[in-house]
């Protein structure tokens, strides 16, 4: 029990290792040399042993011989590796984390090691296999390279459904700019670290949106997903990182791509936010109908235009908001009676 104990406590691994390198072009030169070599000598031998003059010496210069050319040779070129920039190889030997192979350039390493992607078989569907009633299974790619990219990579993933902080069905999609940074992280802390990202970010998307209303009114200083796209995007970066920290990827951007109602509602959101425009619109045109009946009452009555009683006063004041209010041309009426 003790031992299971221990067992389970073991830490992942969490810093790389740099491997024992030797350069990798001596190497190559020197290997195909001596496999020239080993050949002179194996053909050497059996001409010595075909002529009658065969000896114990020839035998072991065909065993050496055959031994550099089928097994040694090939092997040592098995452990040359080349690199290019921002790839990495994380290396095993007999199932122990060996090292992580980075820089670009030539190089030789112990060949029985293996080289571990759990990401170099993966399936990528393409929009079209995103569409509904598509085979997905046609859109499959597989990818042998056992090669980590440390470059700046895109997961666009698809469009979800989402309630937000109302209750509102919305339709959201976010694009998220991502790299590894801790290749030991990425390959023995999870099965495959690129589904493992598409997975956390579903869940920081739907944690995120659940917080946060679709829209809030011009008074309203809340945060919003269509008015705070940049705070909602921060928060957004902030919770995917913490959730793949484990997986040593690093987060460098999250960005909403997509952001609609649902079909179900969005006529009648569509609906309200024109109520919403008229409103705003009546709220203005009437502020600005006030203040210009006052600013008409004060030039009369500063410039001694006419004396108007209150019932007069009343009057004009019904009939300029009507004339400045109203949604149609007005008539104009002329009285050419006494002003009473």
């Amino acid at each position: 029990m003790a031992e299971t104990n221990k067992i389970n406590e073991r830490p992942a691994h969490q810093e790389e290792v740099a491997p024992k390198t030797l350069p990798g072009i001596p190497i190559l030169l020197l290997n195909i040399m001596l496999m020239i070599v080993a050949a002179v000598m194996v053909v050497l031998g059996i001409r010595a042993i075909e002529g009658g003059e065969g000896s114990a010496l020839h035998t072991a210069l065909i065993v050496v011989g055959f031994f550099y050319l089928l097994i040694k040779g090939p092997l040592i070129f098995i452990g040359l590796k080349v690199l290019q920039p921002n790839e990495a190889l994380v290396l095993t030997l007999f199932g122990k984390y060996y090292g992580t192979l980075k820089g670009e350039g030539f190089f030789f390493v112990n060949p029985f090691v293996v080289a571990i992607n759990p990401a170099a078989s993966i399936t990528s569907l393409t929009s079209a296999a995103l569409l509904p009633g598509t085979d997905k299974t046609k859109s499959s790619i597989n990818l042998p390279n056992k090669k980590i990219s440390l470059k700046a990579i895109t997961l666009n993933n698809e469009k979800q459904k989402i309630n937000d902080k109302l209750g509102n069905p919305i339709i959201i999609g976010i694009v998220v700019i991502w790299r590894v940074v801790n290749t030991a992280k990425a390959v023995f802390n999870v099965d495959n670290y690129k589904e493992f990202l598409s997975i956390q970010c579903d869940s920081a998307l739907r944690n995120t949106v659940r917080n946060y209303p679709y829209d809030t009114t011009s008074d309203d200083r809340e945060i919003s997903l269509r008015g705070s796209s940049q705070e909602v995007a921060d928060k957004l970066r902030e919770e995917i990182q913490e959730k793949v920290e484990t997986a040593g990827l690093k987060i460098m951007e999250a960005r909403i791509t997509h952001l609609s109602y649902a079909p179900e509602i969005a006529s009648v959101m569509l609906q309200r936010q024109q109520a919403s425009a008229i409103i705003d619109a009546r709220q203005m045109i009437v502020e600005g109908a006030v203040s210009m009946v006052e600013m008409a009452l004060d030039k009369l009555s500063d410039q001694n235009i006419v004396q108007l009683d209150e019932e007069r006063k009343a009057a004009m004041v019904s009939n300029l908001l009507v004339v400045l209010c109203g949604n149609r041309d007005v008539q104009p009426v002329v009285n050419s009676g006494s002003l009473y």
